[in-house]
């Protein structure tokens, strides 16, 4: 019979099409990971994997053997952790991305009240705007929008992603008040260059009653990144789509003014994304998911980021 470590290797590279994504999430090394999967691959005399330089291909074999595992191997996981955790207490280095405006705005003031509660639980976070691959890349949690539900890899909402359209007083002031999203293409538009997509994000509002607009126009000025966006609104070079956790604190001081207040778009959900069901989690991961929701939930912060 094989071993839990052997048949554990090869799933976790499968699901994270190398050795080295593997190894991270195992806490082994790749070449441990490669040996395991390697003596998998002689104890069932069939290869599992095409190899190349860049990444891991399952074979028709290894497709059917990863079929039949995952079940099998989570129950197997499922009940090793529910005995090896309810004596553990969070420990360990956790690693945890998110994007640098909302990670410091809105979960940095959190970290605080976590440390004092876990004080084993090492904070490691990378503050970053790219789109990261969770398991690859070793990550216990990311936190964010736009992530794509590979397979493995879980989401827990936090709060919506709302944009609404913003320009500074100084801006708006001697304009004619716009009543459509149409009024303002002829404003000067500061645009937002999409991670993802490598362009500037097409402008799409809706209002209260559900009409919605799509209008293209060429920005006066893109950046991409967010807190650029921002901070150029509030230098009165014009008008913007602005995601409501970036435009809430500059909205509560005056700095910036929404424009067409009745009108918004919903752009997805903010969320912590991460490998595998929670209760199959190490503790210091399912403590600080537990934690963060909780926190978000008292602070109402779900309702402070809210467009209505």
């Amino acid at each position: 019979m094989e071993t839990l470590a052997n048949l554990e290797s090869f799933v976790r590279s499968a699901e994270a099409r190398s050795f080295s994504g593997a190894a991270r999430r195992l806490g082994l090394t790749p070449a441990g990971v490669s040996r395991n999967v390697a003596r998998l691959e002689t104890n069932l005399g069939v290869r599992l994997f095409v190899r190349s330089t860049r990444k891991l291909s399952l074979t028709e074999a290894g497709e059917r053997l990863l079929d039949g595992l995952s079940v099998g191997l989570e129950t197997i996981q499922s009940a090793l952790a529910a005995v090896g955790h309810a004596a553990t207490e969070p420990s360990g280095t956790l690693r945890v991305t998110m994007p640098p405006g909302f990670g410091t705005d809105y979960v940095l003031p959190l970290l605080p009240g976590f440390t004092k509660l876990y004080p084993k639980v090492l904070s490691d976070w990378h503050l970053d705007n790219r789109r990261v691959d969770l398991i690859s890349e070793g990550f216990d949690v990311a936190i964010g929008g736009g992530f794509d539900l590979s397979p493995g890899v879980v989401a827990r909402e936090l709060a919506r992603i709302h944009l609404v359209a913003v320009a500074s007083p100084a801006y708006v002031g001697g304009r004619s008040e716009p009543k459509d999203p149409l009024d303002l293409q002829d404003w000067d538009w500061i645009g937002m260059t999409s991670i993802q997509l490598g362009r500037v994000r097409s402008r799409r509002l809706r209002n209260r009653s559900g009409r919605e607009v799509t209008f293209e126009t060429s920005p006066r000025m893109s950046f991409n990144d967010p807190e650029a966006v921002a901070r150029a609104v509030a230098m009165g070079l014009g008008v913007t789509l602005m995601a409501m956790p970036h435009a809430a604190p500059l909205l509560r001081t005056g700095v910036i003014k929404r424009v067409l207040p009745n009108w918004y778009w919903d752009d997805g959900a903010i969320a912590m994304y991460y490998p595998g069901q929670k209760k199959h989690l190490p503790a210091k991961t399912r403590a600080f998911i537990d934690y963060v929701t909780e926190q978000f939930k008292q602070k109402r912060l779900a309702e402070m980021l809210s467009a209505h």
